[in-house]
């Protein structure tokens, strides 16, 4: 097992409760493939440096997981399709 970080922006539009869903149900992907998480960071509403699908501000979200090898391949694959996630990253962090 990896450990993995994964940096979150949502939509702005989301309000307190609609922000909190869309998190949940990233990290139920995520246990759905077997990730363990350790740690959830919401750093709230910012600026953006640049427009993301004609936004420039969105929620940020910073998870610390442990999971298999294939399981951010398979949770990203489901992100791409959320409508709210402007944008996504999974790195993998050092042991």
């Amino acid at each position: 097992m990896n450990k993995y970080e994964l940096a979150m922006v949502l939509s702005p539009a989301l309000d307190e409760e609609g922000r909190v869903e869309e998190v949940a149900k990233v990290q139920a992907t995520l246990e759905r493939f077997g990730a363990k998480i350790e740690k959830v960071d919401d750093w709230g509403k910012r600026k953006l440096a640049y427009e993301i699908k004609k936004v420039n501000e969105g929620f940020l979200s910073f998870t610390t997981f442990e999971a298999p090898a294939n399981a951010p391949a398979e949770v990203e694959a489901r992100m791409r399709i959320m409508e709210n996630v402007l944008r996504y990253l999974i790195i993998r962090k050092e042991a």
